[in-house]
């Protein structure tokens, strides 16, 4: 196997820019995903790496082997599609087994690797038919095992779960978890699906209109989003953002007057922003619980966390799912309608008003260009505690 480094790397159609300055290593053995919108350049990028597109400037390393000028059979890689491009008229057997009786590789070698990739992927029984006879999940295992025969030094796959109904999209991810940890192979992987780079990916590469926005763990991507662009793209539902104006900075963090005219705190360090700046507060739907409207009496708690922060919306929408319930609901300065991810207990209706509590610990601050504060010393430590 081996690491990829992409160096000051563009991508240009005539005046039409696609990449801007792309720097990054991927470890040998390790599994990064690209995620993104549709058109940001994921897609681009993984062809670059294979040869399928030039690079307009920069360099590509595949094993610290500059690979610029190399074909695509000369670098190593071996990739699989979106689409599963197998021959309809050849079986499962001669569809993996194609590309090394085109390199010319022993009758013996073809067998043992073919039977090898099989195993791996628990598609022995299958070798004798013929693609037309198979599932979408089972088809994409042979594409996958047609890569596996080659036994190259990066896997390059691009999405390619994206043709599979949802509950086997699932199961593809488990298979996919469970080869990377066998092969313990270089992979790269293009989603637009986060949920996907979140649970296959030991980091995660986020662009957005042709830019690396951030490269981290999924967990570092989650905890510490860069920017507005990534706090709402990754987690499921995605965070949400209400508007305001700093008020001052304190020990314990920001504090924050809301459009709603609501001031709540954030565990931020904003000491370099100035009282009247515009901001915006993060805060993810999971992190938001219900309080209680009524005033405490005795013995009868207010039902708001510690710090004392909360907000009031009403409630547009509700979605049972089970195990939790969506409540969508209307605030000032929530432009996109806020969410909260509520117990499955929850009986609420369209036209409820809610008081929901807000943790300072738990919210996110952006400034007027949408760049993230840092957390406070404070939360750093219990984030690294956790």
């Amino acid at each position: 196997m081996a690491e990829v480094q992409l160096k000051s790397v563009f991508k240009s159609y005539g005046d039409l820019e696609i990449l801007r300055d792309v720097n990054f290593r991927i470890a040998d053995g390790e599994f990064v995903a690209f995620v993104g919108p549709s058109g940001c350049g994921k897609s681009t990028l993984l062809r670059m790496i294979a040869g399928l597109e030039e690079i307009t400037k920069g360099d590509c390393l595949i094993g610290r082997r500059r690979v610029n000028d190399e074909e695509p059979s000369e670098r190593g890689i071996a990739m699989v599609f979106q689409s599963y491009a197998l021959y309809p008229h050849m079986n499962l057997y001669e569809n993996m087994a194609f590309a090394m009786r085109l390199a010319g590789s022993k009758k013996e070698e073809i067998d043992s690797a073919v039977r090898h990739a099989a195993k791996i992927l628990h598609i022995e029984h299958l070798l004798d038919r013929k693609p037309k006879d198979l599932s979408g999940g089972q088809r994409q295992r042979v594409a996958i095992g047609r890569a596996i025969t080659r036994k190259p030094q990066v896997f390059l796959f691009d999405e390619p779960l994206s043709n599979l109904d949802a509950a086997l999209r699932v199961k593809m991810r488990i298979e996919f978890a469970k080869l990377h940890r066998e092969l313990k192979a270089t992979m790269i992987y293009v989603t637009h699906d986060q949920v996907e780079a979140m649970t296959l990916a030991d980091r995660i590469v986020v662009l957005s209109a042709g830019n690396v926005e951030q490269v981290g763990t999924p967990l570092e991507l989650y905890h510490h989003p860069r920017n507005l662009f990534v706090a709402g793209f990754i987690g499921s539902p995605k965070m949400n953002f209400i508007t305001g104006k700093f008020v001052e900075a304190t020990l314990e963090g920001a504090l924050v007057q809301l459009d709603s005219g609501q001031r709540v705190r954030v565990a931020a360090d904003a000491s370099g922003a100035r009282a009247g700046d515009a901001v915006t507060l993060g805060a993810r739907p999971e992190h938001l619980s219900e309080a209680d409207l009524a005033p405490p009496g005795p013995g009868k708690p207010s039902g708001l966390p510690a710090d004392g922060n909360w907000i009031e919306a009403n409630v547009v929408v509700v979605e049972p799912m089970g195990d939790v319930t969506l409540v969508y609901l209307e605030t000032p300065g929530c432009e996109d309608g806020l969410t909260a991810r509520l117990s499955s207990n929850s009986r609420h209706a369209p036209g409820d008003r809610l008081r929901l509590a807000l943790p300072a610990h738990e919210c996110h601050l952006f400034d007027a260009k949408g760049q993230a504060f840092p957390r406070t010393e404070q939360e750093e430590h219990r984030l690294a505690a956790a």
